[in-house]
């Protein structure tokens, strides 16, 4: 059957190569399910799941290639970008958002939210204009100054899905993980706002266009998203307290309802045109810290196997689509130069965004608890590029002009290819070489998490004046930190939730007494 016909086909021929397409999808599911777990039995750590089920794309892709049926099964492997916005993407943002440990989180929020909102514009900026001068000085191919910052904001999502199993596995530090945990978390929303605004501000008249306009816009988008979520987030609390939707007999309809409540914050954003992305984010946060404890306890269970489960599933089907489209895409190789220079680049806007943070929350932080240095090497070296990127790469080779995304396009998928290859393969023996594995769970929680309500800042001796009130408005934005917990505990949590455990009890733990065993035991 030559290739005409077969792209053409009777609808017969159509349905057998969909399901040929399907069936090839499935089966490359379940072998990189049954290889990630005869890796992690055999405690082999150079290959991480998600390095396996790229692998597992790129050779099904490239037998694809070689074979002559390339074309009908591409038709169904194709999947547009929609299918990955609206589909895949969700449930594992709000998997990340739903899987936040509170406690650690909240008690490091103020280095995450600046490692990931600050730290990842400026990474993207850096990016950006490095990418700008590398085509002025003919280093590689010159890009326009709006889309070398498209790219730079795309890039600087980083997705340590590889690295944050390994530190599961190894047991690093609690405040490292919640570190690079939190920063891959928001930062994917960063980046999105940021590239949203970017590809606004290009299709507009840029001329007419000021630096004011774009900062306000960028605001637009992040904070009316994050207000859509947590509203959402807070709607749902309350309908489960007041509902009484905890009998026995109505888990199904609890259930339904739960599950359906982060996509209808996802759309309420879409719709809005703000960011879909950020607001389910936000949406799993508050949900995880309010509602969860609303659910009866076996709705809880399943909840959150349900999204776990599902999340699992997208994101190994995310790195196979990659690895195949890889494999099967014209791709423009003559831009070698591009991705070679983008990977140095990325790599500086790394050490820049992690350092000059670092640098800004050690300041603030008494001396028992600064980011040593090989926390922030091991921040540095966590980060992966993944399905985010990828996923704003595709939408780029839409919104740029022909050649220009494509390019972007296929750099991108370089350099995810090679970070998780590479880095998430390395990333054990980094850890050991840093000396922060095994530094146990525990030994931690004491230090870092207590004193923080009661945060004294440390008398020190300064000379110069202007570090001394950076220095000071930087504690008072901690100590602001630190009485939102105080709010969160006595108003917030009493009245979006119905506990009734005895109040000692949640002044520890955010979440009710009965699932206490089952939180640290996913933490």
């Amino acid at each position: 059957m030559d290739n005409s016909t077969a792209e053409k086909g009777s609808p017969g021929q159509e349905q057998q190569a969909a399901g040929v397409g399907i069936l090839l999808q499935i089966m490359m599911l379940v072998l990189s399910f049954v290889v990630g777990h005869v890796l992690r039995r055999h405690k082999f750590y150079y290959l991480p799941e998600a390095s396996a089920s790229l692998l597992i794309g790129l050779i099904v892709g490239g037998l694809a290639n070689i074979s002559d049926t390339e074309r009908s099964i591409r038709a169904w492997f194709n999947f547009h970008e929609e299918f990955f916005f609206l589909f895949l993407l969700p449930p594992i943002i709000f998997q990340s958002g739903f899987s936040l440990s509170p406690k650690p989180f909240f008690s490091n929020f103020g280095a995450i939210v600046t490692f990931a909102i600050f730290g990842t514009f400026i990474a993207s900026v850096v990016t950006g204009v490095l990418v700008y001068l590398g085509g002025l000085m003919y280093l590689m191919y010159k890009l326009p100054f709006v889309e070398c910052l498209m790219f730079g904001a795309l890039i600087s999502a980083t997705d340590p899905v590889t690295v944050l199993s390994i530190f599961q596995e190894l047991g690093t530090d609690m405040n490292l993980y919640a570190l690079v945990f939190g920063e891959s978390v928001l930062n994917d929303a960063m980046a999105i706002s940021l590239y949203r605004t970017m590809s606004v501000v290009r299709s507009n008249d840029p001329s007419g266009q000021n630096f004011f306009m774009v900062i306000v816009r960028f605001l637009e988008t992040f904070v009316g998203s994050m207000s859509a979520g947590v509203g959402v987030g807070f709607t749902s609390a309350l309908l489960f307290k007041y509902a009484g939707l905890d009998i026995d007999n109505l888990q199904n309809l609890e259930c339904c309802l739960f599950v359906l409540f982060p996509y209808f914050s996802y759309m309420l954003a879409e719709g809005l045109g703000l960011s879909g992305i950020v607001s389910i984010l936000f949406t799993g946060i508050v949900m995880k810290h309010y509602t969860f404890s609303n659910l009866s306890e076996n709705s809880q269970h399943f909840v959150s196997a349900f999204f776990h489960l599902i999340s699992s599933l997208a994101e190994t089907f995310i790195f196979i689509y990659m690895g195949f489209d890889i494999a099967m895409e014209k791709h423009s190789w003559s831009h070698v130069g591009f991705i070679f220079f983008s990977i140095l680049f990325i790599a500086i806007a790394r050490a820049v965004n992690v350092f000059s943070c670092a640098y800004l929350i050690n300041l603030v932080r008494p001396a028992h608890r600064q980011i040593p240095s090989k926390h922030q090497k091991a921040l540095c070296y966590s980060g992966l590029r993944g399905a985010m990127a990828f996923a704003l790469a595709l939408q780029s080779v839409h919104d740029l002009e022909e050649g220009h995304g494509q390019i972007i396009f296929t750099a991108t998928t370089a350099i995810v290819v090679l970070t998780v290859l590479l880095i998430g393969g390395s990333t054990g023996t980094m850890l050991e070489a840093l000396q922060v594995v095994g530094d146990g769970h525990d030994a931690h929680l004491g230090e870092g998490f207590e004193g923080n309500n009661g945060y004294v800042p440390t008398s020190r001796e300064e000379d110069e004046t202007t570090g001394n009130k950076l220095r000071m408005k930087l504690k008072e934005f901690h100590r602001s930190a630190a009485s939102f917990s105080e709010i969160d505990r006595n108003y917030l949590t009493p009245f979006f939730t119905s506990q009734n455990g005895d109040s000692e009890d949640e002044e520890d733990d955010p979440m009710p007494s009965s699932r206490r065993g089952v939180y640290h035991g996913h933490s």
